[in-house]
Order: structure tokens, then C-alpha cells, then sequence
């Protein structure tokens, strides 16, 4: 992990997970703060000196008026966190109580063959994981966080309801075939598909539920710092902790949608399995909503993205122009050739300083003559940006890179809820004489990798580490990241071995084949260990690389990876399946698993994460951490220093 972050999160270890101490505050590690003034409840009463989006005042403002600022951020902290863990904890038993099991839905009710039911699932999961950088930009730019989570809460709700229905009215699904096969990749004449009507219905409540969740999950994270105040140690603190706890609360949230709600789909009902989740989100309307007297609003400033597009136009304006070496001994002249006001927007906690690097953005900086009106102030933000406008756009352009190569981990990462699913229905799920594990639920294994290894990581070895590499979190977050791209290679080798395995059993053997689905085992611990390296240490590097006032585009990125991801996913599965199978050749990805070879596609992943990981390295060795002006800082959440070391 990386810097400060790194040395909070090991010297402040969160306590140990369940979901009763989850939703009780007293189980916090930090006190909730009194009882804040009555005009500060309203969002109205939050005019340009309210606090900004991770809970500080500007660094240029008085110390009365962040004094003041401290005082309005009192509602919110500890306090408020059932309410926000709650409603996303909720939303995600929705989205993923419908997820862990809908490739077997799609086959078993819709009667759509593999290849078409994974890229339903693949599309869909790139169309839920695009939304978020919506939300984030109409959250950020126009509704605010508050009301973005608000109506995206209920769009979840509707497009649950919509995939209950689908599942409880006979006309919303294909009938029952009049002999039903004996496995899911089994086919039948007498088994009609989908209609158009019903395929309708179905896209009607993925879509309902897209949009519920590009509202919540990009606004959940920064509305819950918002809450905090880190211009204080222990507000600091309590922004790592919940960022623990909301890992944790997903955790806790994987586990049970992959268990109790998987079983329930299986093993009971359908309907019962879908109208659990629909409960419980609008419970989770209800618990939003009770918080609301607590909360602590940040007003939307303004669309980010039109102040990115106006540093690229003001550069294009000024191409021409030399743009000064900012590191030579007349420095401080050439500084001055740029407009570098003092941050007055509340939402700018940190003031960026001028680099050189993509020094060609630096002339939308540049100090021409007309630029300034007689008060100093820009005539146009077209043709004149500030230093620290510039410095954003920089952030965003170094970490692109770096977003990049989280796409074909992630890759790797997808398959868990398609072919592997595929490949336990064909194997021995017996866990004794009668019960028999939905094919579902062995994700669970990677969630409870991650569950055990988390406290060992963050208590026990991260401690280790520092004592050896000196820095604070042990390793950078690049270095977490790579390590997690390691681990995706080595689960999809391990998964075509075991399938290659399991493969040569069932064609000995007639029928299912006679090797324990515990096999899968290896494949889906690697894998968790790839997501509690990777994944993490992405939403951190997202998080502290960001501009500060982009926090909600910051966390609707890491989810732009997983839509990468299934759209990487869906084109690959699409090419093989057409690719493979040609002039007698057995067909990679196969109806009939055992007919196919599988594991070769898991091969071709490994290959790909192996060519994206020599990418990563090359990319990771030339990144330079954003460096800030340290003293608008406390010392205890300094950013990441200027450095190429990764």
C-alpha cells in the first residue's frame, strides 16, 4: 500500500467483521461526535465555506471559519454510517443476491445456451459497471450525493421488482420444456426460448438495476467521507477505518449472496430467491432515508469534466507559445508567468504545485495579455486555467495508464461467475449423502480468502514489511497491485489444469464426472488473493491519486475496470466460440464442457495476464505519485510524495 494510507491502515487495524458489528456504532473505533447546531441539517443552510468532500476546510481559509466548517461536520461522522453501510450493503445483496446465480437463470428458466447467457452477463455487467462514471459526473456536477443515492435506490428497487416478476408471472419466461434435460447444457426440441416481449422485460430490469447502482456506488464512498472531518488526527483515522469497514461490509455482503441466497434460488425458489433481495432493498430505502437529519450535504460544484475540456482547449489556444522550465535557476520567474491564485474552492483540500511533466498542458496556465480582468480574475476559462486545474488533469492522465492494466486482471476475475459455474454443474457438489452445494456458492472460497488474509495483512505482515523496506505500508500500492496481477496468472493456470483434469474424468466417465468440485478450489483462492491485492490497492490508488474534488469519478473508475473487463470478456468468448471449432477441431467453449476445451481458453487468459503484466511493470516504473504543497496538510494524511519508485 502506499504512504500515509499505508501507516494508517496498519497502526488502526479495524476490528474483526461480522454484520452485527457492522450496523453497531459502538463497535466503531472511533467515537461519534456530539450533536451538531440545527442549521447545519440542511444542505440549503451549506453555502461556499461548508466543508468539502472528504470533510475540510480550504487550507486558505481563516482558522475561525474551519473552526466553523469543523463544527457543521459533527452530525455526520461515526454516526451516520449504519445509514450509508446500510444502504449499500442492501444495494450490493440486490446486485449480486441476482448476479451469483444468473447464469444458471438464464439457462434453466430462459433456456439460452452458454455462450449467449455469458454474454448477457458480460454485457450487462460492463453496462452496470460504465454507469457509475455517470452517476459520479451528475453527482458531482448537478444533484449532489445525497439525491444521487436517493433515486438510484429506487431505480434498484424497480429493476428488482421488475426480476422478481420475470421469475413469478408465467408469461414474463419461457415455459417449462415438456421433458426437462438432464444437465444445463443439455438441449430439447420441445424447449421453446425467450420471446422478444420477455427478453424486453428482462433488459427492462438489468437496466433499472444499472441505474441504481451508477448512483450508489460511486456516491457511497465520498458521501460516508463526507461525514468525516480530516483536518483533524481523528477524523483522519475514521476515513480509513471506513474504508475497512466498507471492504469488510462487502465482504460480508459476497458471503451471503453466495450461500443463503444462491440456496434459496436453487434449492427452493426462484421467486423467493429474487424477492429476498427486493426486500431487502427497500429496507435499504428506509435506513437511507432515517439518516437524513444526520447527514452532513456537500453542494454539487459544476461539471468537472467541462474544467478538463477547458485545460485542453486553452493548451490548443497556446500551442505555439515556449512554455518556461519551471526547475531552472530563475524559477520563481517562470513561475510567475503562470496564474497560480490561492485555492479558495472549499472542495480542494490539498493545492497541487506546478511540474513539468506533460509540460505542454502547463500553457493553459500561461499569462498572456488580456487574460486577467482588472481583478485579476481569468476573462475566459477557455483561454486561462489555473496551476491547480492544470495539475488535475494531469493526475487523471498519469493514472490512465495504470486503469488500463487492471482490465485484463479483471478479465481473468469474471470467469468465476460463468465457465466456472459451468464447470461445477459438471462435476460432484456432494457435501455428504444429502446435501448437494449450489454451483453457485463456490465463490464463496474466494471471499473467504480474502476474509482471513485481510487481518493477517494488515496486522501481522504489513508490520513485518516495513521493518524490512522502510516504507510505512509495507509496499506502494503499485507494488500490491502487481503482486495481485501475479495471482490472476496463477488461478487461470491452476483452473486449466484442473479442468483438463476434470474433462478427462468425465469422458472416462459417463455422466457427470466423479471428481470432487472442491477441485476448484486452488483456481478461486488465487483468485481472491487477486482481488485483495489488486482490487483493493486499486480503490486506494484511485482514492489518493485523484484530484481531490473527483473523488466520486475516482470510484466510478475502479468499477470502469470490471466494465472493461466484461466487455474484454464478452469479445473474447465471442472469437473463440467462432474462431475455435473449425475444419473438425473440438470447439474451445463447447454446449457440452466435456466436448470442449475449456482449458485452453483459461490458458489464453494466462497468456493475456502475462503480456498485461510485463505492461503494468513498464507502466508502473514511469508513474509519479502526486506530490502536494505539504503545509495545506496535517501531517498525519499527507499524499503520496513525488517519485517514480513503484
Amino acid at each position: 500500500m502506499g504512504s500515509e494510507a499505508d501507516s494508517t491502515n496498519s497502526k488502526n487495524p479495524p476490528p474483526a467483521a461480522s454484520l452485527t458489528l457492522l450496523l453497531s456504532t459502538k463497535c466503531f473505533p472511533i467515537k461519534p461526535s456530539p450533536p451538531p447546531p440545527a442549521s447545519s441539517d440542511s444542505p440549503e443552510n451549506k453555502g461556499s465555506d461548508e466543508m468539502n468532500g472528504h470533510g475540510a476546510a480550504s487550507p486558505c481559509l481563516s482558522a475561525k471559519a474551519t473552526a466553523a466548517a469543523a463544527i457543521r461536520k459533527k452530525p455526520g461522522g461515526w454516526k451516520a454510517m449504519p445509514y450509508i453501510l446500510g444502504n449499500e450493503t442492501f444495494e450490493r445483496l440486490a446486485t449480486f443476491g441476482l448476479l451469483a446465480n444468473f447464469m444458471v437463470y438464464l439457462v434453466r428458466v430462459y433456456r439460452m445456451d452458454q455462450v449467449m447467457a455469458s454474454n448477457v452477463i458480460n454485457i450487462w455487467s460492463g453496462l452496470t459497471n460504465f454507469a457509475p462514471l455517470v452517476g459520479a459526473f451528475i453527482s458531482d456536477s448537478y444533484a449532489g450525493r445525497f439525491r444521487t443515492i436517493a433515486f438510484a435506490s429506487f431505480a434498484s428497487f424497480l429493476g428488482m421488482l421488475t426480476m422478481t416478476l420475470t421469475a413469478w408471472l408465467r408469461h414474463l419466461h419461457p415455459p417449462p420444456c415438456t421433458a426437462l434435460p438432464q444437465a444445463m447444457n443439455s438441449s430439447h426440441p420441445l424447449c421453446a426460448g425467450p420471446t422478444g416481449g420477455q427478453l424486453g422485460i428482462l433488459f427492462l430490469g438489468l437496466g433499472l438495476l444499472s441505474v441504481g447502482t451508477g448512483g450508489i456506488r460511486p456516491c457511497s464512498i465520498p458521501f460516508g467521507v463526507d461525514q468525516f472531518d480530516p483536518a483533524t488526527e481523528e477524523g483522519a483515522r475514521g476515513i480509513t477505518s471506513f474504508y475497512n469497514w466498507y471492504y469488510m461490509s462487502f465482504t460480508v455482503v459476497l458471503l451471503i449472496t453466495q450461500t443463503v441466497v444462491v440456496y434459496v434460488q436453487d434449492s427452493v425458489s426462484w421467486v423467493i430467491g429474487f424477492g429476498i433481495p427486493t426486500i431487502l432493498m427497500l429496507c435499504s430505502i428506509v435506513l437511507f432515508f432515517f439518516g437524513t437529519r444526520i447527514y452532513v450535504h456537500v453542494k454539487p460544484e459544476g461539471s468537472v469534466f467541462t474544467g478538463i475540456v477547458q485545460v485542453f482547449v486553452a493548451a490548443h489556444k497556446k500551442r505555439r507559445l515556449r512554455t518556461p522550465d519551471i526547475n531552472d535557476s530563475r524559477s520563481e520567474v517562470a513561475k510567475a508567468a503562470y496564474y497560480d491564485p490561492p485555492v479558495k474552492d472549499t472542495a480542494l483540500l490539498t493545492k497541487l504545485p506546478l511540474t513539468d511533466e506533460f509540460r505542454c498542458l502547463n500553457k493553459a496556465a500561461m499569462i498572456l495579455e488580456n487574460d486577467l480582468t482588472a481583478e485579476g480574475t481569468p476573462t475566459s476559462l477557455w483561454t486561462l486555467c489555473s496551476v491547480q486545474r492544470v495539475e488535475e488533469v494531469k493526475c487523471i492522465m498519469r493514472i490512465g495508464p495504470i486503469w488500463a492494466s487492471g482490465i485484463v486482471s479483471f478479465t481473468a476475475m469474471t470467469q468465476q461467475g460463468t465457465f466456472t459455474i459451468s464447470q461445477a454443474l459438471m462435476m460432484d457438489r456432494h457435501l455428504g449423502p444429502r446435501f448437494q452445494i449450489p454451483s453457485g456458492s463456490l465463490v464463496v472460497i474466494s471471499f473467504l480468502t480474502i476474509g482471513l488474509w485481510l487481518p493477517f495483512y494488515d496486522r501481522v505482515l504489513v508490520p513485518a514489511l516495513r521493518k524490512v523496506t522502510g516504507h510505512e505500508g509495507g509496499i506502494t500500492l503499485l507494488q500490491r497491485m502487481g503482486i495481485g496481477i501475479v495471482f490472476s496468472i496463477l488461478s487461470m493456470v491452476a483452473a486449466g489444469l484442473v479442468e483438463r483434469d476434470r474433462r478427462a474424468s468425465a469422458n472416462s466417465h459417463p455422466g457427470l464426472a466423479p471428481i470432487s468440485v472442491f477441485w476448484l478450489a486452488p483456481q478461486l483462492i488465487l483468485m481472491g488473493f487477486c482481488e485483495a491485492f489488486n482490487a483493493i490497492g486499486q480503490i486506494e490508488f484511485f482514492n489518493r491519486q485523484f484530484p481531490d474534488n473527483m473523488r466520486s469519478v475516482a470510484n466510478s473508475l475502479f468499477f470502469c475496470s470490471f466494465a472493461g473487463a466484461s466487455y474484454l470478456s464478452s469479445l473474447v468468448v465471442t472469437v473463440v466460440h467462432r474462431v475455435t471449432g473449425k475444419d473438425g477441431r473440438p470447439n474451445w467453449l463447447a454446449s457440452n464442457l466435456n466436448a470442449g476445451r475449456l482449458d485452453y481458453f483459461y490458458y489464453l487468459l494466462a497468456g493475456m495476464g502475462i503480456v498485461n503484466f510485463v505492461y503494468f511493470l513498464v507502466v508502473a516504473r514511469r508513474y509519479q505519485y502526486k506530490s502536494t504543497l505539504q503545509h495545506n496538510k496535517p501531517h498525519f494524511d499527507v499524499e503520496l510524495s513525488s517519485g517514480t519508485n513503484v
